[in-house]
């Protein structure tokens, strides 16, 4: 069974407008699947994960694009960035568009040779795992901007259960072979995703502590990041931490959200809050084996606020933005507010909770953005587990996350 991905579109454009398109994104997100949904009829398709190809890859680029003509998609293309200088020298001979496909699951050492190689002649986007909204067969595919448009248009109210969902994950395998064992095959993610990426990108000697690093990382999932407190619990020094959180944001694992700042907000804590990107990953990591395990779980609440937010982020890479209208707000007075949308120059205000009761004191720390110089607050809202979207009052709205 195959999902329609709301990035189809943003793809299509994509190879009208540049010579080369990479996609980048976790590993088992649906990449290939997507992209040979889109062009298994018109484009060449090769892998290299292929040992004989990446051989070839590395020591004959000009041979390996001999034996494989354009239009090419190029899978797991940082496995061998010797093959850049001869897609520049080949787009470069053209006049045609979109060529050339390329997806990656390393964005790092990708981006690095992008730079360098390809500026000016490639377009980027990056791919996410299913969001509620494809599981769902939702076409609805605005980003989340919680403005009259986004509010008042139509939306199906026929969603699947929510837990079961967040608990097993965004990995379309997952969807597309309801019988898969779901322990198994995180387990197998996980040790591919540290033998292979993470052996790629450092020289991590022990390889359980870093699997013992992202399980406290992920129960961690949804907090202002502290370093200090994970080198105590894992045993190993702040630096080493900290290029490993580098590691996990790389690859797609996870995603650090900075804080708002402005000029009139003295008091602003700095560091990013931290968030997993898939909440199976987290619930395989944390042990929490059932969907009511993990729902009525001591850290239900911030799994709800990470399924959230990664629901968020993807609305907004499903439409090319790469860079996230999205925030936080902390300060030391513990005043705190879940999630800032900025757009033009409004702000909205989000709190994220584990309800079905929404009040006017859960926006209570709202009131401190109206010092914020040059900004205006549009809309409050709180993000809940109610069916069906009302006004608290005239400036605060409750929204069922089912339908972000």
């Amino acid at each position: 069974m195959y999902y329609k991905r709301h990035i189809e579109k943003k793809i299509l454009e994509a190879i009208e407008m540049f010579k080369v398109l990479l996609i980048t994104g976790p590993r088992q997100v649906g990449k290939t699947t997507t992209l040979k949904h889109l062009f298994n009829e018109t484009y060449h398709y090769v892998t290299l994960d292929d040992i004989t190809e990446l051989q070839i890859a590395k020591d004959d680029p000009k041979l390996f694009f001999l034996n494989h003509p354009l239009p090419l998609v190029i899978d797991e293309v940082q496995l061998a960035p010797s093959l850049f200088h001869e897609i520049k020298r080949l787009v470069d001979l053209s006049e045609l568009y979109g060529q050339i496909i390329l997806t990656g699951s390393q964005t790092f050492h990708l981006m690095e040779k992008v730079t360098e190689t390809l500026a000016g002649r490639i377009g980027i986007l990056e791919f996410q795992g299913l969001s509620l909204r494809e599981i769902n067969g939702d076409e609805f595919d605005l980003s989340f901007i919680p403005n009259d448009e986004y509010l008042m248009a139509p939306r199906s109210h026929q969603v699947k259960d929510l837990w079961a969902i967040i608990h097993r994950g965004s990995m379309p395998e997952l969807y597309k072979k309801e019988t898969i064992d779901w322990q198994l095959y995180y387990a197998s993610y996980v040790r591919t995703y540290i033998e292979r990426d993470v052996r790629s990108l450092i020289n991590v000697r022990n390889l359980d502590v870093f699997s013992k690093f992202m399980t406290s990382v992920a129960a961690r999932t949804g907090s202002v990041i502290n370093y200090s407190n994970i080198s105590k619990e894992i045993g190993v020094d702040i630096k080493t931490v900290q290029s490993w959180m580098k590691v996990l944001e790389v690859s797609g694992i996870v995603v650090l959200i900075q804080p708002f700042s402005n000029n009139a907000l003295k008091r602003v804590i700095e560091s990013p809050m931290m968030y997993f990107m898939d909440t199976g990953l987290i619930s395989y990591l944390l042990k929490w084996t059932t969907k009511d395990t993990l729902q009525n779980g001591a850290m239900s609440g911030p799994i709800l606020e990470t399924f959230a937010v990664s629901e968020i982020i993807k609305s907004f890479k499903n439409h090319g933005i790469s860079y996230l209208p999205i925030h936080f707000y902390r300060d030391k007075d513990m005043k705190e507010i879940d999630m800032i949308i900025t757009h033009d120059d409004k702000l909205y205000p989000i709190e994220i909770k584990k309800t079905m009761n929404p009040s006017k004191m859960m926006v209570k720390n709202f009131s401190v953005l109206k010092k914020a110089l040059g900004f205006s607050i549009d809309l409050e809202m709180i993000l809940c587990l109610i069916d069906k979207k009302m006004l608290i009052d005239q400036h605060t709205i409750a929204y069922p996350i089912k339908l972000i």
